[in-house]
């Protein structure tokens, strides 16, 4: 008898009913008080609003800030599953407007149509941390059947704390699926973009095992992919539009 799904539900019966502490704010009453609830109404966020056939459209239901970035923690450090609930809204968002934004210049109408949704790995440090993985509950959520094939073929850090160069060579060539897609469309999800390095990575390996990747979606994304650029040097704007266009 598989014990992890058990231990899962245990868990989120004991957040609903001895939760005494807000993950947004950490006010006492609840898991999550209504004003913390309102701070997590989806704002669809597009770092690339026009991506082309060569950058892979990605969207998030919030900003990874204030409640969002809380409660996210509360879900990730503190085993706080339950709060996937209150996420669902704004990962549901993402995925609409991914789905209504219409056919990739130079690609077919017909790959806005979801064949399978497939989670980011968790690497295996966190998942024996966590003993769960954030991107397969969002996933299983979405009504579109889940395909769990990719894996790391070889051993990569934790990507907390690393640069954005650190955490691409941390990455690179560091995902394998472990099945042909066949042309099936696939639909990369993830619970935060943070360099969108691991997404690209994940949509290279989709790509070379025969899947057409129509996107990435995750529940929300750090500023420094949507927020207004100030840099006024133009090497910088050049990197920075780079990290902006990028493969989730």
């Amino acid at each position: 008898m598989r014990t992890e799904p058990l231990r899962r539900l245990i868990r989120e019966i004991a957040d609903l009913a001895f939760a005494s502490v807000c993950a947004g704010c950490g006010a006492t009453g609840a898991a999550l008080c209504p004003d913390c609830e309102r701070g997590l109404v989806p704002r669809v966020l597009r770092p690339h609003p026009q991506p082309t056939a060569e950058i892979l459209p990605v969207r998030a239901g919030l900003a990874f800030e204030g409640v969002a970035a809380a409660v996210l923690r509360a879900v990730k450090e503190d085993g706080q599953t339950a709060l996937i609930r209150a996420l669902r809204p704004a990962f549901a968002a993402a995925v609409a407007d991914l789905c209504a934004s219409g056919p990739l210049p130079g690609r077919a109408a017909a790959l806005r149509r979801i064949d399978v949704v497939v989670p980011v790995p968790t690497s295996r440090s966190a998942f024996r941390r966590r003993g769960f993985r954030v991107p397969d509950l969002l996933a299983r959520g979405t009504g579109i059947p889940v395909a769990p094939v990719l894996t790391y073929a070889r051993r990569v850090q934790d990507q907390r704390g690393l640069s954005v160069d650190q955490r691409r060579r941390n990455v690179s060539g560091g995902l394998i699926a472990t099945r042909r897609g066949e042309g099936r469309v696939a639909l990369i999800v993830d619970d935060v973009v943070t360099t969108g390095a691991t997404c690209e990575e994940a949509a290279r390996a989709l790509r070379a095992a025969g899947f057409e990747v129509v996107g990435a979606v995750a529940v929300a994304m750090t500023r420094r992919h949507h927020a207004p650029r100030r840099s006024g040097a133009l090497r910088r704007l050049r990197a920075n539009a780079h990290d902006t266009q990028m493969n989730c």
